[in-house]
């Protein structure tokens, strides 16, 4: 008991919260620019915590990532330019919303879940962290591989449209994907001697490009007579938030716990939590034919699910000194930095600290309520500014955010043809979500793929060799396969009560 009151006294002082909350306005900025991920953030503050204490250090990082995660909903809502990877998912859905006059209450809705979400990821972590560690390490490059095609796979299913062209879309970002160094032969591939595109094609110009430069294009190619602010919000923050959560609690509920079981998972984290959620919460839907009209429900457990992912994501961080992903792979150094060496250690050694980082986890999502109230209160600016004020500020920081993440040029070209390709994509209906997705996922798909095979010798049995394995592609098979089944029994059932 006296360690756990030592821990919370390490955070409940001024300079803590002083530092929680300076950071939860430092995130919500981040996160609101279009390419500025929460991961730049975290790395951003990496300097300025070797003047802070332990906890305060800790308190910085993880206020800023929660926050940021949350803030890249806002220009996904109003402008349809998610601020980060994981507000991709369903930013089509939150745009909706502002088209009707209702992005503060999507984003009220948002926020709150994005809350929830944070919390029980934090009762994951302090709770069942050394179980749910073991589970993950047990994952091998079987087990990704399947993990890949399933993630792969919610592309293709969360198609509001076509989804033979969704899988074409998606075939376009696996394309990108190859670009690089090949993993086995180390020979380069589509690089066109440009040194630059040796490590690959990075998805965050290529999102830019895809999200905020071709709705930039679309802006410039209407007619001048044409434009119209259909932007209009007039509703209150957390008008419709009880009532969605009394309507869609299990859907919270799942999204939380998905969350937490993908966070857990290493290198996954809340891009991939994001999109499997909205996913899963299409296929569980009463109302399907709702989803990418501006439906509450897949924004409730994918905005729960991203959350819960970035608290999962410090399991195996803290336990075994295994980043979760981009986030904790940057805090581990700060943890070493400080004296607090991952491990299971830390929980028989760290006394006061460990109960004050939990401490942490709980004040830094509870924060985000009152600050991201302001910042979606403040965010109605977008609605007063005229297009052709915002669009022009919306290139500028896309411009800076594509070329601050290597300090490259070739990042701006990319992001460049990247929006040109999305514009010419978007006049035939093409899907551009998924090609975001296979751009993530492929080098996961191809790594574990060819680790596999090498491993096997080329067997192909030896993905169902393994338990978790196997039960991954069953799953990944019904995915497949159960529409199939379901549509054939529907018609031979109706042909057998029109025989009758």
């Amino acid at each position: 008991m006296d360690a756990i009151l030592g821990g919370m006294a390490l955070v409940f002082n001024l300079e803590t919260m002083a530092v929680i909350l300076a950071c939860a306005a430092f995130g919500v900025f981040l996160g609101a620019v279009p390419g500025l991920t929460a991961t730049m953030a975290v790395a951003l503050l990496v300097p300025v915590t070797y003047f802070m204490d332990p906890i305060p250090a800790i308190a910085a990082m993880v206020t800023t990532a929660a926050v940021t995660i949350f803030a890249g909903d806002i220009p996904g809502a109003y402008l349809r330019i998610p601020g980060t990877p994981s507000s991709a998912a369903y930013v089509d859905e939150a745009y909706q919303f502002s088209l009707r006059g209702k992005a503060s209450e999507c984003l009220g809705v948002a926020l709150v879940c994005s809350v929830i979400g944070g919390v029980a990821g934090t009762l994951v972590l302090i709770f069942v962290a050394p179980s749910l560690a073991e589970v993950a390490l047990k994952f091998s490059s079987f087990e990704y591989f399947w993990l890949a095609v399933l993630g792969l796979s919610c592309a293709i299913f969360i198609a509001s449209a076509s989804r033979l062209k969704a899988l074409l879309s998606l075939c376009i970002g696996l394309f990108l994907s190859t670009v690089g160094l090949d993993l086995i032969t180390g020979s380069p591939r589509f690089t066109f001697d440009v040194p630059d595109l040796m490590a690959g094609v990075n998805f965050i110009p290529v999102m830019i490009g895809m999200f905020a430069i071709a709705e930039v294009m679309r802006f410039s190619a209407e007619r001048g007579d044409d434009l119209k602010v259909v932007v209009k919000d007039s509703g209150k923050v957390f008008g419709e938030v009880r009532p969605a959560l009394r309507k869609h609690w299990p859907s919270v509920l799942r999204g939380s716990g998905t969350g937490s079981l993908i966070g857990v998972l290493p290198g996954a984290g809340a891009d991939i939590a994001a999109w499997v959620s909205y996913a899963i919460s299409r296929k569980m839907s009463k109302t399907p034919e709702k989803f990418g009209s501006g439906h509450i429900e897949g924004i409730v457990e994918a905005g729960s699910s991203n959350n819960a992912a970035v608290s999962g994501s410090w399991v195996p961080a803290l336990v075994f000194g295994i980043p979760g992903d981009s986030i904790t792979a940057v805090v581990i150094g700060v943890l070493y930095m400080k004296g607090m060496n991952p491990g299971p250690a830390i929980f028989l050694n760290g006394g006061e600290m460990i109960y004050g980082l939990f401490t942490v986890f709980i004040v830094a999502n509870l924060v985000m309520l009152p600050v991201g109230y302001i910042a979606i209160r403040a965010s109605k600016g977008f609605v007063a500014t005229p297009p052709r004020i915002v669009m022009p500020i919306v290139l500028a920081f896309c411009v800076v955010g594509a070329y601050a993440i290597n300090n490259s040029s070739v990042d701006i070209i990319l992001m460049l043809l990247a929006g040109l390709a999305a514009f010419v994509l978007g006049l035939a209906s093409f899907p551009i979500a998924p090609i975001i997705l296979g751009l993530v996922l492929g080098g996961l798909l191809e790594k574990s793929f060819m680790t596999s095979m090498m491993r096997s010798n080329g067997d192909l049995t030896e993905f169902f060799s393994r338990p978790i394995s196997a039960g991954l592609g069953t799953l990944v098979l019904v995915v497949w396969f159960l529409p199939l089944v379901v549509r054939l029994l529907n018609s031979l059932r109706r042909s057998t009560s029109t025989a009758a």
